[in-house]
């Protein structure tokens, strides 16, 4: 595993052997009810992390992003067609709300995350996080106090 492949996996993604399990269940077992997860690229490039997700048919309204304790929550819908006087013969888009959790490292930071939306996929860029430089501090000697006798 190269150090970027290293890097990424760090920043991104910290593996919950259950959360895989349920997203396994649900790209098996989606439904209408609990719809397919929204597939999902990312890679480290020009000092961010870039995630694509696949979000095919969604108003760009209805997308929703939020950042808490450095959990990223992408939240999206597509409602159910209304056809109105017609009898369904086959229905197999996925409707409803689709949610998905990434897990974001320290070094990345969070204040900063783009995002953007064209053809059915939604972008996220998250910046890596300056490093903190180390510094020497200097220790200074007290001052000897000369009491004066009065």
């Amino acid at each position: 595993m190269s150090l970027s492949e290293r890097s990424v996996t760090a920043m991104l993604l910290r593996t919950d052997p259950f959360r895989e399990l349920d997203r396994l269940a649900e790209q098996l077992l989606g439904s209408v009810a609990r719809p397919v997860t929204m597939p999902m690229d990312a890679y480290e490039r020009e000092g961010a992390v870039w995630v694509h997700l696949d979000l095919p048919g969604i108003a760009p309204d209805s997308i929703d992003l939020s950042v808490e304790q450095n959990v990223l929550t992408v939240r999206a819908e597509r409602p159910a067609p209304e056809v109105p006087e017609s009898e369904m013969v086959t229905a197999e888009r996925p409707h409803g709300v689709f949610r998905r959790q990434l897990f974001l490292g320290e070094t990345l930071d969070v204040e900063h995350i783009e995002a953007g939306y064209d053809a059915g996929v939604l972008t996220v860029r998250i910046p890596v996080a300056e490093q903190p430089t180390s510094r020497k501090i200097e220790v200074s000697r007290a001052e000897e106090k000369k009491e004066i006798a009065g």
